[in-house]
């Protein structure tokens, strides 16, 4: 697949953006003479997070980037305004600032929430989500709007609307594995190994992009396996026949018969659990993460399993 980008890299404008409301207003530093405007002011209209920052502070250093990222995430729903302490000692003082990093949230001229100390990254974003409510950023409704597509078969559609995500957030989860699966869905598996083998190991280990890798890894072994009708004759002939088994569980996963693929690769289990290194439970789990936890066949299959590892 091959998307088309602006000159300076980034996705073409799309109907109804206002690619203008510059980024840069989404981020400032600021000081004391102008934080009624770029605070209390700008409250009025979208929540305002304000960052008590030094140079010399280490945890700042560490949770500053962090915000910053997840406020673009955001796309506008919130605000992010940094205050170094050193150069603005009155507003410290004002606003009885006791150690750093110490975050405000601002809504409607006056603070709302906030935390002191460095944060994990999912705290954070909680933090967020408690200042937007519902309300959900533009790039969570483009990757709702390629999932549409790609649900509906439209491959192209729906890598074309993952480019312009990631060019706009080049390590956003749930675009890079939708990307991977819409080459998958048109057929490019060396395109969908090529996006896998540049991954930074933060954004491959996500829960996401391992189920899309783990659907390029099934198919993989799916063109790798034998006609599942001979397969079937094969085991009907010796029924304890493990290997056989497990070709065909693989060969119907890749045919699309997955409730068949999951039934062969239980039985299996049910036969010898620790046959060629619990390779048939490590295939369902394979499956499990292709399809996703909340798929109706992963939540039966897994309670299946479950039962018969621990009968």
């Amino acid at each position: 697949m091959e998307f088309i980008l602006n000159p300076d890299g980034t996705a073409p404008q799309r109907p109804g953006e206002q690619a203008g409301e510059a980024a840069a207003d989404l981020i400032k530093d600021s000081n004391s003479a102008s934080f009624a405007a770029d605070v209390l002011d700008a409250s009025a209209k979208v929540p305002v997070i304000v960052d008590f920052w030094a140079p010399w502070c280490g945890p700042c250093k560490q949770l500053g980037p962090m915000i910053e990222k997840l406020v673009r995430q955001a796309g506008g729903l919130v605000r992010l305004v940094k205050i170094n302490i050193d150069e603005n000692q009155d507003l410290a003082a004002q606003m009885q600032i006791q150690s750093i990093p110490a975050v405000f949230a601002f809504k409607d001229g006056r603070p709302v929430d906030g935390f002191a100390g460095a944060q994990p990254e999912s705290q954070i974003r909680a933090f967020i989500n408690r200042l937007t409510g519902k309300a959900k950023a533009p790039l969570d409704l483009a990757v709702e709007e390629a999932q549409v597509a790609l649900d509906a078969g439209d491959a192209a559609t729906a890598g074309a609307l993952y480019g312009e995500i990631l060019a706009r957030e080049p390590a956003h989860p749930a675009a890079v594995a939708g990307m991977i699966r819409a080459a998958m869905a048109a057929g490019d598996t060396a395109g969908a190994k090529k996006i896998i083998e540049g991954l930074p190991d933060d954004v491959a280990s996500a829960a996401a992009v391992t189920a899309a890798v783990s659907a390029v890894e099934l198919a993989d072994q799916g063109s790798a396996s034998g006609d599942a009708a001979e397969l079937r004759r094969k085991l009907a002939e010796d029924e304890n026949d493990h290997q056989t088994r497990f070709e065909l569980g693989v060969a119907l996963y890749a045919d699309g018969s997955n409730e068949d693929a999951v039934e062969e690769l239980l039985e299996l289990v049910r036969r010898d659990k620790k046959w060629n290194d619990e390779a048939a439970r490590k295939q369902l789990v394979k499956i499990f993460d292709a399809l996703g936890g909340t798929h109706p066949l992963t939540v039966s299959a897994r309670r299946h399993l479950s039962s018969i590892l621990f009968s």
